[in-house]
């Protein structure tokens, strides 16, 4: 039988994403209008970009600056929005209000400076924004209990043991292309949020999330193969890296609903106690058995085929 939503759950995901665009939209409106009402106490350039000791070692066009501010908050907006699971609506709140306590900061040390390589953003600015991003994260935690609960998966059974009719001189391939927003959301973030830590962080920090962005853009779009040789998954645009599951060492597959968060606790390469997997989304997915008893998984459409390919390829090797 089937039950109809409750107007609660059915508006829950745009509330949700509403709470968790706020204080972003917040801290972006707040961040324009200190820089619009300061614009002539503000040196040209800013300073920055600051050395460990707190002495400024980087600076910025005022528009510059501007811009790339804005656009970090947009960034990390959109991420988090699109992104945003109940339980986490507070991590939101803590990562808009400690980037805007960091922004108002900055600005505040920029003020009323004469020359700019003279200006110190001191260490406690730390503390500061990270305190300002705590009591961020008590409003986003408060105001979870306003969203309902998430609808849990619907349990499906596992289709085990299909297999395909194919004769003994036969030969079948099947492949997918699967694509996954959340990680490429993530990765043009992190690629978005590179040019900023360069100008405020260590030049390392920039780098890093340079390199993470595009390493995860390029693993964000997978191609998943079945054949003689078992199960392949390369990136769609690069022969390498590759993860293959010998076909000698698979002695099952399945196709089932794969929860990414509860199950894997997030997308990407996954490993657990028992299990691994390429987490591309939530959704139907190929589950692996392997010698030894565990599981390798990867979300992709039409995975029953791919199962019952996988089985027969098996059986014809006397593993099944």
């Amino acid at each position: 039988m089937n039950h109809a939503p409750t107007p609660g759950a059915l508006h829950a995901p745009t509330r949700l994403r509403a709470f968790a665009a706020l204080p972003f939209l917040l801290a972006l409106a707040l961040h324009l209008t200190v820089l619009a009402v300061s614009g002539d106490r503000l040196p040209d350039p800013l300073a920055t970009h600051f050395a460990p000791d707190g002495r400024a070692d980087g600076w910025t066009d005022p528009t510059a600056f501007a811009l790339i501010s804005a656009g970090l908050l947009v960034g990390l907006g959109t991420g988090w929005t699109l992104l945003v699971r109940r339980a986490a609506l507070w991590g939101a709140w803590l990562t808009a209000g400690a980037t805007g306590a960091l922004l108002a900061l900055l600005v505040r040390d920029n003020l009323d400076a004469t020359d700019p390589a003279q200006v110190v953003s001191p260490l406690a600015n730390l503390t500061v924004a990270a305190g300002a991003g705590g009591i961020a994260a008590l409003v986003g935690w408060a105001l979870t209990r306003l969203v309902p609960p998430e609808d849990a998966p619907r349990e499906t059974p596992d289709r085990q043991g299909e297999t395909l009719p194919l004769g003994p001189s036969e030969v079948a391939g099947w492949s997918r292309v699967v694509d996954s927003r959340p990680m490429g959301v993530t990765g043009a973030v992190l690629v978005a949020a590179a040019p900023v830590a360069l100008l405020l962080t260590p030049w390392p920090v920039g780098l890093a999330l340079a390199a993470g962005g595009v390493l995860v853009l390029g693993t964000a779009r997978v191609r998943v193969t079945v054949d003689r040789r078992g199960l392949t998954l390369r990136p769609a645009l690069a022969p390498w890296p590759r993860v293959r599951v010998p076909l000698d060492e698979v002695t099952g597959a399945s196709a089932r609903e794969i929860d990414a968060l509860a199950e894997f606790g997030g997308w990407g390469y996954r490993v657990r106690a028992h299990r691994t997997g390429m987490v591309m989304r939530s959704g139907e997915g190929l589950v692996v058995r392997r010698e030894g008893g565990r599981e390798f998984a990867v979300t992709v459409s039409d995975a029953r085929t791919a199962a019952a390919l996988l089985n027969t390829l098996a059986e014809r090797r006397g593993r099944v």
